[in-house]
């Protein structure tokens, strides 16, 4: 008994085409967070050479460290201490962070929602983007959130001394509700693919 072939699918009608098509509007979306990806890369640059610069003597690239980190102290001080280099390097891990959650958005985003890359196969391809689909990029996001939230925290409890009990205390509230945020989106996640699954 001969298989039966599938019948081709029926082309689009114009306004289904023309919705479907309006995918692309997302295009510039995902182009202007590269255009952010390439400023955090020049920002990363810079903080990097003003800590190489205070870490050979210049006072100048100091004192930009120490404005942009916000670290505070009844004496300025004239060389790099241990608080400065943890809060510099937490700055720069952050930079990191946002840079990869900025990948996620702009990679699975784009998989996701506009077109396939046709990536299988390739030696570089991202090992979470084989099985990305909107749930699991959003799990993938609220932890990356998570991770920065908790580097900003960390900077203000190691700068405490600059900031006020109500700030702190905000700042934790902030960084519990993400986590709980979280928790909730993973957990209707495997509700969602428990009943998927029993379905099928």
């Amino acid at each position: 008994m001969s298989e039966r072939t599938p019948s081709p699918k029926a082309p689009l009608g114009p306004l289904p085409n023309f919705i479907f098509a309006s995918r692309w509007l997302q295009l510039p979306l995902y182009l202007g967070l590269i255009a952010a990806q390439a400023v955090y890369v020049v920002h990363f640059l810079m903080e990097l050479l003003h800590l190489v610069q205070a870490t050979l003597g210049d006072q100048d690239a100091l004192q930009i460290l120490i404005t942009s980190v916000g670290y505070k102290n009844t004496t300025i001080p004239t060389a790099l201490n241990e608080t400065i280099i943890m809060l510099v390097v937490l700055a720069l891990i952050d930079v990191v962070m946002i840079s990869n959650l900025l990948i996620m958005v702009i990679v699975g985003g784009y998989e996701t929602f506009v077109s396939r890359m046709n990536l299988d196969g390739h030696p570089d391809q991202p090992e979470w983007l084989s099985h990305v689909n909107a749930s699991v990029l959003k799990v993938k996001l609220a932890t990356a959130i998570i991770g920065i939230s908790s580097i900003h925290l960390l900077r203000t409890f190691i700068n405490a001394a600059n900031y006020e009990v109500k700030v702190l205390m905000w700042q934790t509230i902030i960084h519990a509700v993400f986590l709980l945020s979280a928790l909730a989106i993973a957990y209707t996640d495997k509700l969602l693919t428990t009943t998927h699954n029993a379905r099928h």
